[in-house]
């Protein structure tokens, strides 16, 4: 349930941002609310809460057995329900339908939306929920049912205080004034599974919100939960699908079920308080165990306002980074961060609630989604059938070559105009029809990952249209494949960055650039929108490849370096031959001693010389100038090593004023920098010596 934070404006509460009051008795309360109106929910579905104690206990938690056991009992509550249902979703479309045909839709858009939203609170907890999964979505939904739909986050009508209170007392064994000194006359906010009150401890004084659940919500959602399993059948064979809708359908109801125990979704908030809430500028409200049931949920009070109204970029940034903690750092991650369980605090910082929807997400999903987003932005699509493989989107027996074929076509616009013009919600729009196709098959796990991201992404819009939540997160992606240890990612480094033993620096330069612009702090952001400051390059690259999470990276740049100078060698050697022969009388043209490997290494020496140096400009334009780098230039192996050298000095000028920072860096990245020249010297050896060898037995 949403909204734990006091809006700021009137606009946001329920009916107004109620004032706390001091009650030395509850019963006042109680008959001061007992007038409330009904909330049109129970007044539609009342009967389902006669269900015994013994059944209420079992659907405690989620089993589609015991659930189609209880209403196997109760065959004309179902078929009431199933009456219920179809008669509403019916009469509505039939109205559209109307609508259409006399030629009305556009007049009567904002109506039919206000419409779809009533039926949806009427039908009921789970049908909200539905709904709430695509309200987070501006640039799929339309903006009148957008609007509407939105509502349906924390502006649901609010079940009876009396109620509410009653289950307090009952739920925690204490009265109402034993338990808080104040406490609002009406919920704060209300949504689909519960209502907020404001009170304040009367043993600590602490303001805190009070989340009560509403009543038989569990019955409700479990009647539903079993005639979509059902729906979902059916549609799965006359589909034919490879993908277990049910399955689907049980992993988002398991989790719902997890959401609908306040004791589990207390235990959540703490474990993800301790993960993040000391990232910088990510604030999680602390939980009151003390007080805290089943049905009741007492947390720390804050104030603040809807991050989707305020517009703040730089917050969305933070969410994206968090949610990049969550989901691939740690695995547990915040399954519903719709617009109303994230704020902007008075004091900006991004604050998390509600954190009964979590899910799990295992380390070799995690490292199969990272590969899967490296193998798209490099266009890797025979890689990348293969990762659908590993995340479990494609049985082991798929045609890889017909996948790769389909990816290519529906991925390669996607990609082209490069990894920060990315959408999230365009890729899955357009590989709908390959998962048709190919019979991909959606895991249960992934249901919910992609929820979460497509929600964020949503947000995301909401503030700027052109947002792009992979282009934001790859960077944060980069560094975790530069600097993680894991086997399967150095693995899938090494892949990326060699291809039938060729170095590519371009992959190395573009993992580089990308993982620099994963910084969250304010005083940073300005520094990554100016992009200009070649010893701020220069500085953060060193600091990378020093230490111990850029050993790997490290390594591959000293062989790169040994080789780039073993091959820097022979074209100074080539030059002095050159110009030896041309000044002395009747000698035949001289003998290159490089080969076209070491004129690859040559070049790619420069290319890792100028990316250290932060010259970009500097190298396009003396790559345009030279014909350096393109596949088919057709320039001698003479021309190109002597505009190298010729390019030489400057670089060189470049580099030592680079090295200027040196003593900046701390005395451990010293001494390890110290240790370089020796480590490259050897590697230059070896490979002097094995040429020698090779040269005189060959």
């Amino acid at each position: 349930m949403a909204p734990l934070l006091l809006p700021s404006s009137p606009i946001h509460s329920f009916p107004a941002t109620p004032k706390l009051s001091f009650r030395s008795k509850p019963r006042p309360i109680i008959r001061a609310a007992a007038g409330l109106e009904v909330d049109s929910f129970t007044k539609k579905s009342g009967y389902l809460f006669q269900l015994s104690a013994f059944e209420a206990e079992s659907l405690l938690d989620y089993s589609p057995s015991r659930i189609a056991a209880i209403y196997r009992r109760k065959p004309l509550i179902l078929l009431r329900r199933l009456i219920q249902v179809g008669t509403t979703f019916g009469k509505w479309f039939g109205v559209r339908y109307i609508d259409n045909l006399m030629e009305r839709s556009d007049q009567m858009f904002k109506v039919r939306a206000a419409e779809l939203r009533k039926i949806l609170v009427e039908l009921g907890p789970a049908y909200i929920k539905i709904a709430q999964a695509v309200s987070s979505r501006p640039d799929l939904i339309p903006p009148s049912y957008l609007d509407e739909l939105s509502l349906l986050q924390d502006r649901i009508t609010p079940f009876s205080t009396e109620v509410a209170l009653d289950t307090i007392e009952k739920e925690l064994g204490l009265r109402i004034d034993e338990l808080f000194s104040e406490i609002s006359p009406e919920p704060v906010a209300a949504a689909s599974l519960g209502q907020v009150y404001q009170a304040r401890l009367r043993r600590s004084g602490q303001v805190v919100a009070v989340k009560v659940q509403r009543p038989g919500v569990q019955a409700a959602i479990s009647l539903d939960i079993l005639i979509l399993r059902f729906l979902a059948g059916v549609v799965k064979k006359a589909g034919k699908f490879n993908t277990d809708l049910q399955a689907v359908i049980d992993e988002w109801a398991s989790s719902l079920f997890r959401e609908m125990d306040y004791r589990k979704e207390a235990d959540n908030g703490l474990k993800f308080r301790r993960l993040y809430g000391g990232l910088k500028d990510v604030f999680v409200p602390n939980i009151n165990m003390e007080h805290t049931t089943r049905r009741v949920l007492v947390m720390e009070w804050v104030e603040g306002q809807k991050l989707s109204e305020v517009k703040d970029l730089y917050l969305v940034e933070v969410g994206v980074y968090c949610s990049f903690n969550q989901l691939l750092e740690n695995g547990f991650y915040h399954a519903d961060p719709h617009p109303g369980n994230l704020f902007r605090t008075f004091d900006g910082k991004l604050a998390y609630i509600d954190f009964g929807m979590m899910g799990e997400f295992k380390q070799e999903f995690r490292e199969g989604f990272i590969e899967a987003c490296l193998h798209l932005v490099n266009r890797d699509f025979d890689a990348l059938s293969k990762d659908f493989v590993t995340l479990g989107l494609l049985p082991p027996t798929a045609e890889k070559e017909a996948v790769t074929k389909a990816l290519t076509g529906v991925f390669q616009d996607a990609v082209a105009k490069g990894v920060r013009n990315i959408s999230f919600g365009d890729l899955l729009g357009n590989l709908g029809t390959t998962m048709y196709k190919f019979k991909f098959q959606i895991p249960s796990y992934f249901s919910l990952v992609i929820r979460s991201l497509a929600v964020l992404e949503g947000i995301a819009i909401s503030s700027d249209p052109n947002y792009k939540v992979l282009g934001s997160t790859y960077p944060w992606i980069a560094k975790k494949v530069l600097t993680d240890s894991s086997p399967q990612l150095k693995s899938s480094l090494q892949a990326l960055l060699y291809k039938d033993g060729a170095f590519r620096i371009d992959r190395l330069e573009s993992l580089l650039t990308e993982s620099l612009r994963a910084r969250t702090e304010k005083a940073l952001v300005k520094i990554q929108r100016e992009e200009a400051n070649s010893r701020v390059v220069f500085k953060e690259i060193l600091y990378f490849t020093l230490t111990e999470k850029g050993s790997f990276v490290r390594e591959i740049l000293i062989e790169e370096f040994a080789k780039g100078l073993d091959a820097l060698g022979l074209a100074t050697l080539d030059s002095l031959t050159s110009v030896a022969t041309t000044r002395i009388p009747f000698t035949g043209s001289s003998v290159s001693f490089m080969s076209k490997e070491d004129m690859i290494n040559l070049r790619t020496f420069h290319r890792l010389m100028l990316l250290l140096a932060g010259l970009e400009s500097n190298k396009k334009s003396f790559e345009e100038v030279n014909g350096i780098g393109n596949p088919n230039n057709n320039q001698s192996a003479y021309l190109e090593e002597s505009s190298l050298l010729s390019y030489q000095p400057a670089l060189v000028s470049e580099i030592l004023a680079m090295l200027s920072i040196i003593p900046e860096l701390p005395p451990e990245l010293q001494q390890q920098l110290l240790r370089l020249p020796a480590d490259l010297a050897r590697r230059l050896i070896s490979r002097a010596s094995a040429r020698t060898i090779q040269r005189i037995f060959l």
